[in-house]
């Protein structure tokens, strides 16, 4: 009978160690799945770059600062240390994963700007201008996303790693700063799903709508479209 307690004790012990390393791996791997859809290594150095709020420069919108936030909280879920910059940065991210948040519509986040023209030359954000029915619209492989404040906004999200640096750029480009904060919050709630639609998780292009803001405020947004071809295509 002594020989059966033991014999079912070790068999207890060796279950229950297997179920832990089982349970630890799966954990450790839902960690690599997210650290490299955010182009982010355990360990490492972040760098965010915080556009100012328009007209008012040193000055970040207060959406902005939650997305900020948002993002420095995945940093340090991921072990990693974070670094803050404004828009007004300049020098490569050399070894540090970049998050860029902002837009460059009114100087808003210059840093954008200068991302999107080196390495998205099929994008076109349109500047503001309250006279067009264009204003603010993002433009990608001829189509045209307009903006409707308040109702119905988009931001672009790009990642990619410039040649002269080690660690990719992440850029959140929205048309209003809810829009940046929507598009941080969806991809760190849907990334998976969202990683399983891409042909690559190294570099894309995407495009995610928020609407109901009235009602819903920066919570339902939604993936638009891919736009990784056109957008990286010269």
């Amino acid at each position: 009978m002594l020989g059966n307690i033991v014999i079912g004790l070790v068999t207890s012990f060796l279950g229950g160690t297997l179920v832990w390393l089982w349970e630890r791996a799966k954990r450790a791997r839902a960690v690599n799945r997210r650290a490299a859809f955010f182009g982010v290594r355990p360990g490492q150095s972040c760098l965010i770059v915080l556009g100012n709020k328009h007209g008012s420069p040193r000055t970040a919108t207060y959406r902005d600062v939650e997305a900020a936030m948002a993002l420095a909280l995945l940093a340090g879920e991921l072990d990693c240390k974070v670094v803050l910059e404004t828009g007004s940065f300049r020098g490569s991210n050399a070894d540090r994963t970049e998050f860029c948040v902002g837009g460059p519509t009114g100087g808003a986040n210059l840093r954008t700007g200068g991302h999107l023209a080196a390495h998205l030359p099929g994008v076109t954000l349109h500047p503001y201008d309250p006279g067009r029915p264009d204003s603010v619209a993002i433009e990608v492989d001829g189509e045209k996303y307009p903006f409707d404040k308040g109702d119905r906004e988009f931001a672009l999200v790009a990642k990619f790693q410039p040649v002269e640096s080690e660690c990719p750029v992440f850029v959140v480009s929205g048309q209003t700063s809810t829009a940046n904060l929507a598009a941080v919050h969806f991809l760190r709630r849907e990334y998976e799903q969202v990683a399983e639609r891409l042909t690559s998780v190294e570099r894309f292009c995407l495009v995610i709508k928020v609407s109901g803001i009235g009602t819903y405020g920066f919570s339902r947004a939604e993936l638009e479209r891919d736009v990784t071809a056109a957008a990286f295509m010269a």
